[in-house]
């Protein structure tokens, strides 16, 4: 029997820069016995343009398990403001915790490209907090 196994982690590029997104479980600092689920996760962004671009903010959309919402948006990611050249890579990692053992994140984040006076978003694509079957 063959098998597909799909990634949970996300890859997405719109307008010319690339976000990869991967999660993992974080068991240390975790609390199952009291509904405390925390995961870890990188972005890691790349800008495939032709201009440099500066990011703005950012904007996330949580789901638990249950289909609860939560958004959370800000300046920057981890107090930064990144600047990338054409070709350039930035990573981060932050952390997110649930009140279930699974969720899922999506969003975007405003750019500056180039002399631009509009910012312009660029989408985060869905990834999975889920703990690991390894």
């Amino acid at each position: 029997m063959n098998r597909t196994i799909k990634s949970p982690d996300s890859d997405t590029i719109t307008n010319g820069v690339r976000i990869h997104a991967a999660a993992r479980y974080a068991p240390e600092q975790s609390d199952p016995d009291n509904c405390s689920y925390v995961y870890s996760y990188r972005i890691t962004m790349t800008n495939e343009g032709d201009a440099t671009v500066r990011l703005l903010r950012r904007h996330w959309i949580i789901l638990d398990a249950f289909g609860e919402r939560e958004e959370v948006e800000g300046d920057g990611v981890v107090g930064e403001h990144p600047v990338l050249e054409p070709g350039e890579t930035y990573s981060y990692v932050s952390r997110c915790p649930l009140s279930t053992s699974w969720g899922t994140m999506e969003g975007s984040y405003a750019f500056f490209r180039g002399d631009d006076s509009e910012p312009i978003e660029v989408e985060i694509g869905r990834f999975f907090l889920v703990p690991s079957s390894a």
